[in-house]
């Protein structure tokens, strides 16, 4: 069984991340969180917590852990300082740890747009921090996977979608789409060494993650 760190247990699609590794037999979440109030849901159901702040100390999350999630993000607070903090630096860091560690793959929750950020001045110093975090763990050592959805949505779950490296088009996808689609990309012959863009779509998550363009 393969001990999973999931990097923001806490957000919606952490939660949701969590939820589905649960249900794995070959998959054991380790949910980090920031706040020690936040345990008490995971630690209810028998589920191992890690307590970390991404823009502090995070050199014991890795211990003990067979792969990792990385669905953390800035949250509400949007300034370009605490998404540099948390979406870059905090992502780095723990890739850096990871690497050390020995981690056997390290799936990466990105954006659509983080290779062009200079086309979404709204969003451009958040999807230039997921880019700079892209880039560092595809020079790393490790296997990886870099999932890029398009504007997240907490509708219901479609269990389909639309993947390729590049989809050339903008859109949606369920949060508990996203989510799936990050946990089926920890098989080690999955997506290896691939940054992929996701849209809700029509063919099946599993039938996707098995084939690119």
């Amino acid at each position: 069984m393969e001990r999973v760190l999931v990097v923001g247990a806490n957000g919606t699609t952490g939660k949701q991340i969590v939820d589905i590794l649960d249900r794995y037999r070959n998959y054991r979440p380790v949910a980090m969180v920031r706040r020690k109030e936040q345990e008490k849901q995971f630690t209810d159901r028998n589920i191992e917590t890690r307590l970390a702040d991404l823009e502090k100390n995070v050199s014991h999350t890795v211990t003990e852990i067979d792969k990792i999630v990385f669905a953390a993000g800035s949250g509400g607070d949007t300034s370009e300082e605490k998404t540099v903090a948390v979406d870059q630096n905090g992502a780095m860091k723990l890739i850096d740890l990871a690497s050390i560690a020995g981690i056997k793959k390290f799936v990466m929750l990105s954006a659509m747009g983080a290779d062009n950020p200079e086309q979404n001045e709204e969003l451009q110093h958040y999807l230039e921090a997921k880019k700079n975090a892209d880039n560092h763990l595809r020079n790393s050592d490790m296997a990886y996977t870099i999932i890029r959805p398009g504007m997240l949505t907490d509708d219901e779950r479609t269990g389909s979608i639309k993947l390729s490296k590049n989809l050339n088009e903008k859109g949606k996808i369920t949060r508990a789409d996203t989510a799936e689609t990050l946990v089926a990309a920890l098989h080690d012959d999955t997506l290896p060494n691939q940054t992929v863009e996701i849209l809700n779509g029509d063919t099946d998550i599993e039938e996707a993650v098995k084939s690119v363009d």
